[in-house]
């Protein structure tokens, strides 16, 4: 496979009517980011903690719904060493939880030229459904390799086990929805998976990194070759936390280190000149940051055709 192949390959189809795909270079590395569509979700979950006035002043100035807002949700598909990785899987099936504008990434990946067989690993920036609900639709087990390697964090593996959700500010269902997925994707996928403790060097110039915060295990991608770099945060980073890094989300298992996580990453991608890309930005979630005193400012790519 070739993601360069892909960058043109096919056209929307008729239901189709937004990219779902973006390819780029990081020096010699292939990426793609590929479009699960969307989450629809209450506003408040962007910021639970911060004044309802300033939150809806925050929609406003962003010209964003006060109520209830459509979440990117973005994985990436990685070339590099003669390794195909995939980081993240989407949501998969609707879990009763009224989200359908999302769970497109299969047929995405197929319209992408992407066959989940050529997949030699998976990255787990941590458990939640919206991360590995593809490999628990019907038939995608059987598409993958035999020697499949799925690298999640071994904090993150154990964290599942008996979940802590007194932090978190979700709409009902979603606690529950989460479990059953996190249970039922180790049963399954456990002769596959491989854990690390930290660090871990997937493919040339491609390392996950625990970060914790989000979820005990949650943790980053960074990859980088030559003089190019690119983070992919997971849900480290929220559309509202270059402004308001402190503001907590609804998903976070512990907010107060996942703000702490939020900001130390902010400051290196800053600092360091390269691409950020996070599961929930709207797609293709491609941008640089830039510091602006104690907040952040995004700065979207321009496309290039």
């Amino acid at each position: 496979m070739s993601l360069d192949n892909t960058l043109n390959h096919g056209r929307p189809g008729p239901d189709e009517l937004v990219p779902s795909r973006y390819a780029l270079k990081i020096g010699d590395i292939d990426v793609m980011v590929i479009s699960d569509g969307v989450l629809g979700l209450p506003s408040k979950m962007l910021g639970h903690n911060a004044d309802p006035a300033e939150r809806a002043a925050w929609s406003a100035y962003n010209f964003l719904p006060a109520d209830n807002l459509d979440w990117g949700l973005n994985v990436v598909v990685v070339r590099s060493g003669g390794r195909t990785i995939l980081i993240d899987a989407g949501l998969g099936d609707d879990p009763n939880l009224n989200l359908p504008k999302a769970g497109q990434l299969a047929h995405r990946l197929e319209a992408a030229g992407i066959d989940l067989g050529s997949v030699t690993d998976v990255v787990l920036t941590h458990m939640h459904m919206d991360h590995i609900g593809m490999f628990l639709v019907g038939g995608i087990k059987d598409q993958l390799r035999p020697d499949l390697r799925i690298h999640v964090a071994d904090a993150e593996v154990k964290f599942w086990t008996h979940p802590d959700f007194s932090h978190v500010v979700m709409p009902d269902g979603f606690p529950d929805a989460l479990r059953a997925a996190a249970k039922r994707f180790a049963e399954d996928y456990r002769s596959y998976l491989r854990t690390f403790e930290e660090e871990y060097e997937v493919a040339p110039g491609v390392v996950v990194t625990r970060t914790g915060g989000h979820t005990p295990g949650h943790s980053v991608v960074r990859l980088a070759s030559g003089t190019d770099r690119l983070m992919f945060a997971g849900d480290a980073v929220f559309a509202v936390g270059f402004e308001h890094p402190d503001w907590f989300n609804g998903f976070e298992h512990d907010p107060e280190e996942a703000a702490r996580v939020r900001v130390r990453l902010l400051q290196e991608v800053a600092a360091s000149g390269g691409l950020l890309v996070a599961t929930h930005l709207p797609f293709p979630s491609i941008g640089h940051v830039a510091a602006d005193g104690e907040t952040f400012r995004w700065v979207p790519i321009f496309w290039d055709y």
